[in-house]
């Protein structure tokens, strides 16, 4: 059966993206491996350890950086993560310092809210009720 076992996020840097999805976040490195001028770098959940990857991958391809800008400059999210309380989870990263594009908003069968990853990427937080 096909399953997911890694995903990724473009990053415009590595570093700043692994402080900022594990400090600010709460991911965990999982794997980080030297590839020439970038890394083989990903963070999970702490929930799931063995589960989902997600890697950050330099955004060196020429098509990365436009992509990025059109969807941000649109409003729109690359990737979702889920949350147990979108709105208590939205609080504590604001209490980082996170900044919000879109608070909490209830839309009936789900809450969302939207952050900034200081990478060049917009992320949706989600909360199925």
């Amino acid at each position: 059966m096909i399953r997911i076992t890694i995903t990724s996020v473009f990053v415009d840097d590595q570093a700043k993206a692994l402080a900022f999805y594990t400090e600010k976040l709460g991911f965990t490195k999982k794997t980080d491996v030297p590839t020439g001028d970038a890394r083989w770098l990903t963070v999970v959940s702490p929930a799931d350890p063995d589960g989902v990857e997600l890697l950050l991958e330099p955004d060196g391809h020429p098509a990365a950086k436009p992509f990025k800008k059109a969807l941000a400059d649109d409003g729109i999210p690359f990737t979702q993560f889920a949350v147990d309380d979108v709105f208590a989870e939205v609080e504590r990263l604001k209490g980082l310092g996170v900044e919000f594009t879109q608070d909490a908003v209830d839309m009936g069968p789900v809450v969302t809210a939207v952050f900034d990853d200081t990478c060049g990427n917009l992320i949706q937080l989600a909360t199925m009720k």
